[in-house]
């Protein structure tokens, strides 16, 4: 009797294992198939991409590009080994993120180039390919295949204030801070002007120190610029 109430609790703690793992994993039904390439995995930088939950799509990991990068992690040049390595462990950590579906797909390998079967399985299922490889990029242009670059994303989404540059900014406020001021940018931004608690409703020149971002925001801490 005992045996037959562990059978029946560990078959109900597998069926409700199951089902949390459902729930929390996002259904891709109808999703768009964005192919990585080799490049993508080496820079490292998609797994916190994804991790995010920006990506609206799946991952497709084709198996000729884990074989190519473990061409290279037995490869002689140690730095491209290195590389290499590390882009075989992102693969395997896309597969356990929640908010993104990673399918390595074991495809019979027609060409023997590997960008070559990117860009086939792209156009063949209306899919776009992840790549920093700039030939790879110009060759799908032309081939009328949509590609996404992570530099390009890096590039829309960093800072377009420098350390160093001067703005005439209204002080509104008070900071927390002892001694401090707090104005707004036009988009919204909040710069903490340091020695301007005394200069509320007034409009001053100063420098930007430098940039805080945070999941929240971002925060400009700057300086009033002396005459």
């Amino acid at each position: 009797m005992e045996l037959f109430i562990l059978i029946v609790t560990l078959i109900i703690l597998t069926e409700t294992s199951f089902l949390v793992t459902k729930k929390y994993k996002p259904t891709r039904s109808g999703q768009r198939k964005i192919y990585v390439d080799t490049s993508v995995l080496i820079d490292g930088r998609i797994l916190n991409i994804a991790r995010t939950g920006f990506i609206d799509g799946d991952l497709i990991i084709l198996k000729s590009v884990l074989l190519e990068l473990q061409l290279l992690a037995d490869g002689k040049d140690a730095e491209k080994r290195n590389r290499a390595r590390a882009g075989l462990e992102i693969a395997s950590e896309l597969e356990r993120v929640v908010n993104v579906n990673t399918e390595i797909l074991d495809e019979e390998v027609k060409y023997k180039k590997v960008d070559e079967e990117l860009l086939r399985l792209a156009k063949k299922n209306k899919g776009v390919i992840l790549t920093l490889d700039y030939n790879l990029i110009k060759v799908a242009t032309a081939e009328k295949i949509t590609t996404l670059n992570i530099n390009d994303l890096a590039l829309a989404v960093r800072s377009e204030f420098l350390p160093g540059e001067k703005i005439k900014l209204k002080i509104l406020d008070k900071g927390s801070g002892r001694g401090q001021g707090v104005g707004h940018l036009p988009d919204g931004t909040m710069v903490v002007v340091d020695k301007a608690a005394n200069k509320v409703g007034e409009e001053l020149i100063v420098e930007f120190v430098r940039l805080h971002e945070t999941s929240a925001g971002k925060m400009i801490f700057a300086k009033i610029v002396r005459k």
